[in-house]
Protein backbone atom coordinates (compact mmCIF):
# COMPACT_ATOMS: atom_id res chain seq x y z
CA UNK A 1 0.00 0.00 0.00
CA UNK A 2 1.06 3.61 -1.09
CA UNK A 3 0.19 6.27 1.11
CA UNK A 4 0.84 10.03 1.14
CA UNK A 5 2.20 12.17 4.03
CA UNK A 6 0.02 14.95 3.21
CA UNK A 7 -3.17 13.39 4.10
CA UNK A 8 -6.65 15.64 4.11
CA UNK A 9 -8.36 16.08 7.51
CA UNK A 10 -11.42 13.42 6.04
CA UNK A 11 -8.53 10.90 5.29
CA UNK A 12 -7.64 11.23 8.82
CA UNK A 13 -10.17 9.14 11.57
CA UNK A 14 -11.63 10.00 14.66
CA UNK A 15 -9.94 8.88 17.80
CA UNK A 16 -11.91 10.61 20.53
CA UNK A 17 -9.90 11.15 23.69
CA UNK A 18 -10.90 9.53 26.88
CA UNK A 19 -13.06 12.30 28.65
CA UNK A 20 -10.27 11.97 31.38
CA UNK A 21 -7.58 13.52 29.26
CA UNK A 22 -9.23 16.60 28.35
CA UNK A 23 -7.76 19.72 30.57
CA UNK A 24 -9.86 22.01 28.86
CA UNK A 25 -11.46 22.87 25.58
CA UNK A 26 -12.77 20.11 23.39
CA UNK A 27 -9.48 18.97 21.57
CA UNK A 28 -10.51 16.76 18.44
CA UNK A 29 -7.63 14.08 17.71
CA UNK A 30 -7.77 12.18 13.91
CA UNK A 31 -5.12 9.73 13.59
CA UNK A 32 -4.20 7.54 9.99
CA UNK A 33 -2.13 4.22 10.84
CA UNK A 34 0.75 4.37 7.97
CA UNK A 35 2.05 1.16 9.01
CA UNK A 36 2.30 -1.53 12.26
CA UNK A 37 4.11 -4.80 13.59
CA UNK A 38 4.80 -5.63 16.25
CA UNK A 39 8.19 -3.88 17.13
CA UNK A 40 6.68 -0.42 15.86
CA UNK A 41 3.86 1.73 14.51
CA UNK A 42 3.91 4.91 12.11
CA UNK A 43 1.18 7.26 11.21
CA UNK A 44 0.15 10.43 11.07
CA UNK A 45 -1.63 12.18 14.23
CA UNK A 46 -3.69 15.53 14.41
CA UNK A 47 -4.95 17.17 17.53
CA UNK A 48 -7.11 20.66 17.79
CA UNK A 49 -6.86 23.25 19.72
CA UNK A 50 -6.98 22.61 23.23
CA UNK A 51 -5.08 21.31 25.87
CA UNK A 52 -4.77 17.38 27.14
CA UNK A 53 -2.71 15.09 29.00
CA UNK A 54 -1.39 11.51 28.07
CA UNK A 55 1.47 8.97 29.29
CA UNK A 56 3.73 8.68 26.58
CA UNK A 57 5.22 5.53 24.59
CA UNK A 58 8.72 5.46 23.16
CA UNK A 59 8.14 8.06 20.33
CA UNK A 60 9.71 10.20 17.82
CA UNK A 61 7.60 12.83 16.04
CA UNK A 62 8.19 15.41 12.93
CA UNK A 63 5.73 18.25 13.84
CA UNK A 64 4.17 19.05 9.69
CA UNK A 65 1.61 21.62 10.76
CA UNK A 66 0.86 23.96 13.88
CA UNK A 67 1.99 24.74 16.85
CA UNK A 68 2.05 23.33 20.55
CA UNK A 69 3.61 23.53 23.93
CA UNK A 70 4.30 20.22 25.70
CA UNK A 71 4.81 20.25 29.35
CA UNK A 72 6.86 16.59 30.50
CA UNK A 73 6.38 15.97 34.38
CA UNK A 74 9.96 15.89 35.58
CA UNK A 75 11.35 17.29 32.19
CA UNK A 76 11.37 20.10 30.33
CA UNK A 77 8.67 22.15 28.26
CA UNK A 78 8.73 21.21 24.80
CA UNK A 79 7.60 24.04 22.18
CA UNK A 80 6.89 22.81 18.72
CA UNK A 81 6.00 23.58 15.32
CA UNK A 82 6.52 23.17 11.53
CA UNK A 83 9.87 20.72 10.91
CA UNK A 84 10.31 19.81 14.86
CA UNK A 85 11.70 17.12 15.62
CA UNK A 86 11.00 15.44 18.89
CA UNK A 87 11.64 12.80 20.82
CA UNK A 88 9.27 11.43 23.96
CA UNK A 89 10.33 8.30 26.61
CA UNK A 90 7.27 5.86 27.17
CA UNK A 91 5.40 6.33 30.63
CA UNK A 92 6.40 10.26 30.51
CA UNK A 93 3.52 12.03 31.69
CA UNK A 94 2.41 14.89 29.33
CA UNK A 95 0.26 17.91 29.32
CA UNK A 96 -0.35 19.13 25.93
CA UNK A 97 -1.39 22.94 24.88
CA UNK A 98 -2.04 22.93 21.10
CA UNK A 99 -2.35 26.39 20.33
CA UNK A 100 -3.01 25.78 16.50
CA UNK A 101 -4.07 22.64 15.10
CA UNK A 102 -0.86 20.36 15.22
CA UNK A 103 -0.36 17.32 13.02
CA UNK A 104 2.77 14.88 13.27
CA UNK A 105 4.44 11.78 11.82
CA UNK A 106 5.34 9.30 14.14
CA UNK A 107 7.09 6.44 15.00
CA UNK A 108 6.11 4.36 18.44
CA UNK A 109 8.47 1.89 19.70
CA UNK A 110 5.95 -1.13 20.94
Amino acid sequence: MVRAAALPDDQLSPDPLDGDLVVSGDPQVRTSELAEDEAVAVGIWQHSPGVSRDVESDEVFVVLSGRATIEVADGPTLQVGPGDVAMLAAGSHTVWTVHETLRKVYVVRS
